[in-house]
């Protein structure tokens, strides 16, 4: 059973900072992808940040020079840091997991309860 419990979010001014973190528990294969969604209403969920086994990361271009994300290995965390947010970053919040069994090929995927992040005045 694979948990992932995400931290942080809430509500801040535009131009504001904020940081979210999520921490993977439990049995985990190898890990292939940790990164973070976000839903707004209305719309799609969107990758907003992520990180690869490689150690690689990417941007949706809507956030790329303003929102960082890293990942602690050790302790399976990732950590979003959010600068300068706009209205328009106002979402629900997912950590996503991809791992796979080495011996088997299965992919798994997971997803956290989802946090909400407002940005309003």
């Amino acid at each position: 059973q694979v948990k992932l419990v995400e931290s942080g979010g809430g509500s801040v001014q535009p131009g504001g900072s904020q940081g979210l973190s999520c921490e993977a528990s439990g049995t985990i294969f190898s890990i292939n992808f940790m990164g973070w969604y976000r839903q707004a209403p209305g719309k799609q969920r969107e990758l907003v940040a992520g990180t690869t086994a490689s150690g690689r990361t990417n941007y949706a271009d809507s956030v790329k020079g303003r929102f960082t994300i890293s990942r602690d290995n050790a302790k399976n965390i990732i950590t979003l840091q959010m600068n300068n947010l706009k209205p328009e970053d106002t979402a629900v919040y997912y950590c996503n997991l991809k791992t796979i069994d080495t011996t088997t090929y299965r992919e798994f995927e997971y997803w956290g309860q989802g946090t909400q992040v407002t940005v309003s005045s």
